[in-house]
Formats: structure tokens, sequence, C-alpha cells
């Protein structure tokens, strides 16, 4: 063997390289903090990512818009230009986005992918198809990266109080690294099985959420036609054995211009669910059917709730 072919590197050694190029970040994010990139600071991941940077985490955030940058002017950031000048300065990326189409953008349309590490962790918090979220960490993982899909609960007010729920979907080495940031927004974090078990998890909570809104609906629609106090119903309810996270969302969070926003949510949250569960054998007809007329009537039963309390302040006023 002459010496050009003793030195002519082996097929292997690239992936040797990656694997201790990896090691060597999995230790150093052992001994570090690591640093985290946040893309999707609206209502709901807005407070999200100024509880990381709360927590002390080297916070990296970019958005389409100025205006939303509001959300983290309390915590220490950097910002950047570009998702690829965040995607190299994080070892965990975040995303809150609407949809899976928005985080294929993201990821290619923006650059992300182009310009991560070796062993970057890429979260979706977003709600979207479980079978997606096996394509996207595939595409992913081409680029040497670790996927998790972890939608999260509680909507705006669970992200500022700290108390969302995070489903998780992925690998249990990524699942670990990942928690202590996951942590710092939410009160309930579980791995619930490989890439898109986090996605079927949300889905499934989402189903109960919005059916189990229909029969708050109907209920209360009914209360108000007898004529009771419909304040004081949903207090006393709650307290008791018929009450839901439903009830009390309608009861208390969601107004009227909120439910004009939330129920087209609802809706595509249902045909989500429809999809996953009829690729998987399942049929989720009567349920979808359910889901889908508590979506409707989400604005009118706000409206109730809304009226009933306008009443009351006004009865209260003139005694």
């Amino acid at each position: 063997m002459g010496d050009g072919e003793r030195h002519r590197p082996l097929n292997g050694e690239s992936a040797v390289s990656r694997f201790y190029s990896n090691q060597r970040r999995d230790l150093e994010m052992k001994v570090t903090p690591p640093r985290v990139g946040f893309i999707g600071l609206g209502d709901q991941g807005g407070p999200m990512a100024e509880a990381i940077g709360q927590h002390g985490f080297e916070l990296h955030v970019w958005a389409r818009r100025p205006a939303s940058l509001s959300a983290v002017e309390k915590v220490p950031h950097a910002v950047h230009t570009t998702v690829a000048e965040l995607a190299a300065s994080a070892d965990l990326i975040g995303l809150c986005l609407r949809d899976d189409a928005d985080v294929w953008d993201v990821l290619d349309g923006q650059g992300l992918l182009t310009a991560v590490a070796p062993g970057t962790i890429i979260v979706n918090h977003g709600t979207g198809d479980p079978a997606e979220a096996l394509r996207i960490a595939a595409h992913v993982a081409q680029a040497g990266g670790a996927y998790l899909d972890a939608p999260v609960s509680g909507g705006s007010p669970g992200a500022r109080a700290r108390t969302l729920t995070t489903f998780t979907g992925g690998s249990r080495d990524a699942f670990e690294k990942a928690r202590p940031v996951f942590d710092t927004f939410s009160d309930t974090v579980k791995l619930m099985g490989p890439v898109g078990a986090g996605q079927f998890t949300k889905l499934f909570n989402n189903a109960l959420t919005i059916t189990n809104m229909k029969n708050a609906e109907d209920v209360l629609g009914l209360a108000a036609q007898v004529g009771l106090d419909i304040p004081a119903l949903v207090e006393v309810v709650s307290a008791s054995s018929g009450g839901s996270a439903a009830l009390h969302a309608l009861g208390g969070d969601i107004t009227p211009e909120l439910a004009e926003h939330l129920h087209a949510l609802m809706h595509k949250d249902m045909h989500h669910f429809a999809d996953a569960v009829r690729a998987g054998g399942g049929d989720p007809s009567e349920v979808l059917e359910r889901g889908l007329a508590g979506a409707v009537g989400l604005v009118e039963a706000a409206r109730i709730v809304a009226r009933a309390r306008q009443d009351a302040t006004a009865q209260r006023g003139g005694a």
C-alpha cells in the first residue's frame, strides 16, 4: 500500500467524527446549561420563552415581526436577524408555531437545518400530525440533529402561570436533555413514547377537551333558558362532581372575542385527531361529530356567559 493509499480517509471516519462530536456535546450540555433558541413568540410561545430566560438559560430568539420581541424584554436574550444565525448559536431550539407547514418553512425555507451543529435538539411545541412528526424527525436526523414533538396544553394562561402540560415524543436521551428547559414553563412533563407519541397524546387531550366543551355549552344554554344564575352555576358546579376544565374555561378565560379565534383552532385540531385515528385503523366519526359541534357552539356559549356577567354586574350596581 502506497503512502497515498495509507493516508486516504476511511469511509467510516466521518461517522466516527460525528460520534465523538456528539459525545463531547452531550458532556458539555451536562456540565453547562444548553443554549436555547426559541422561535414563535406569540401568546403562548412568548411566555414560554420568557420562562426559559428567567431560569438562567442563555436565550436566543428570532421573530418575523419586531413587535413580538416585547415578549422577552424583561429577561436577558440575544436577538438574531436570521433563523440560520440563531441555529448556529443554540444547542436546543424550541418552535412554537401554528402548524406543521410553518415548521417546515423554518427548517428549510428559513435555513435552520443548514446551520445546526451535530446533536442539536429541535423541539416542536405546536400541535400537528403524528405522521408528519415522523417525517420531520427523519429530515432533522439527516442534518445531524435530534427531534422531539412536545406539544403543550394550557394555552396562554398556562404559559403565563408556568403550568403547561408538555406531552413529548422522541428518544429518552433527547428528552432528558430537554426536560430542564420544559420544566421552566410546565408543571407536568411526560415522555409518551417515540416520535409522534407527543402529538397523538395532545390530539386525544384536545378531543376530550372539545367534546367536554360541547357538554358545557349544552348545559349552560339550558340553564340560561330556565333562568339560572350562570356565573353562580359555573362557580358551584366547577367545585363539584360536574366540574371540568372546559366548564372552568368557559366561566373564566374564554371571552367572546377569544372564542372567535379558538373555535377555528378547535375545528383544525378535531380534523387532525380524526386523520391520526383513521391512519391508526380507528373510527373517529362519533367523537369527531361531537367535537366539531363543540367548536361551532363555543362562540354562543361564551356570549351567554358574558351577558349573564353583565346582567349580574348591572343588578349589583342598581341595588
